[in-house]
Formats: structure tokens, sequence, C-alpha cells
């Protein structure tokens, strides 16, 4: 799994130029550390709008389950997919690093226990994930061949082929996605990509203070 960073409109001198806008003034009437207080005390309080006026673009690569979740994120966020209907380029699949056991608790998917990869016989041959997922896309080819239209050969790829898109937010939708799919009760597939969410806006010097303040709601 794959998030890029494309773009980013806005900067923390944005945030706190919308918060004083309401008093006609702007982050120079002001010393930085005034401006890092403000920006602190907005995310503390919950007053988001000033949030809202950044803009972050990423492309991200995903397998299709997770991108299904992804997208229940539909507040302040903008989406745009790839489309097999129109590609028919072979299709890549994900493979888990191991097969996570499921949990007795049921707001929680899976535990962080493993458990061996089941093989199943249909008829007289055994099949493993990997080799199942064989013949997903050689079927897939044969209709596509068969001159079938993309839009129904796709039925047959399974959920674990990856996906494309890009996901633009605010960065206000961005730290509320963030810290709901950090959460222990997340899937790992897209705890995962959360994470790489925070690596990427967490390392965007222009944005330092206020994503911060947004994702741990520091009490300076």
């Amino acid at each position: 799994m794959k998030a890029e960073l494309i773009e980013v409109l806005g900067s923390d001198a944005r945030v706190v130029d919308a918060a004083r806008v309401s008093f006609s003034k702007d982050s120079s009437n002001y010393t930085e550390e005034q401006n890092t207080r403000l920006i602190s005390y907005l995310a503390r309080h919950n007053h988001f709008t000033p949030f809202t006026h950044v803009q972050i673009t990423m492309r991200e690569k995903v397998p299709i389950f997770v991108a299904r979740q992804r997208f229940k994120h539909v507040v302040g966020w903008t989406y745009n997919e790839v489309s097999r209907r129109y590609v028919d380029d072979p299709p890549e699949f994900y493979v888990p690093d191991a097969w996570r056991l499921k949990s007795e608790n049921k707001k929680q998917g899976s535990s962080d226990e493993t458990v061996e990869e089941p093989r199943f016989t249909w008829g007289h041959d055994p099949y493993d994930y990997e080799e199942v997922l064989n013949l997903c896309h050689e079927y897939y080819h044969q209709l596509l061949k068969a001159g079938v239209a993309p839009e129904q050969a796709r039925m047959v790829l399974p959920q674990s082929m990856y996906t494309e898109y890009y996901a633009t937010g605010s960065l206000y939708a961005w730290a509320n996605a963030y810290k709901l799919r950090s959460s222990d009760y997340a899937q790992k597939e897209i705890r995962d990509l959360a994470e790489q969410w925070n690596e990427i806006i967490g390392g965007i010097p222009e944005l330092k203070n206020s994503w911060r303040a947004l994702i741990v709601k520091e009490t300076t």
C-alpha cells in the first residue's frame, strides 16, 4: 500500500489568518509564539473551520477492501478512482504478511495472533491464496480475450485487487480520518495506511503546528 503527497494548499499561517479575520487581523500582526498558541487553542476547543481552509491531495494505492473503508470518510472529501470499465491493465493483488486469527471482541475484527494459511481441495487439486488469485486473474484475461466488456470482466476480480485514487480533503478531515483509522479498533491494513498519512502530513514543515495540535490536542 502506498500514499503519495500530490499537493498542499495552505499552511499554519492560513489557519491563523482564517481565525483572526474575525478581528480583521492576520498572522503578521502577531508573534510566531502567539500564532502557535492560537492554533493549539483552536484545536483544543474544536474550533474546526480555520483548519478546513488548508487542502491536501494524495494519491493512494490500496486493496479494494481498504478503499471501501477509506471512502466512508465523505465530509470534507473528494475522491476520483481508476475505473476498470476503461482500464484492462493486468491487475495487482495484495498478499498479507500473515493471516490473523479472528478476535473474540466483535468490535475488533482480528487479534494479534496468527494462523497458518489454509489450503482447500477443489476436485483433486489443492489451492492456496495466491493460486486462487491466479485463477481469478486468468479467467479475467480469458474474458477480455473473448471480447467481453471490461465493465463485466472485472466482476471476477477479488477485493484484494489494488485500486488507485486521488483523495483531496481539508486538513481537519485528514486529522479526523487519521484519528479514527489509527485506532486499535481499525483494521490493521487501514491502520498501516493511516500511519503513512501521519508521516507525510507530519513531515510538512508549513503544517507542523496545525497537524500536531489536531492530533494530540496540545494544552500549551
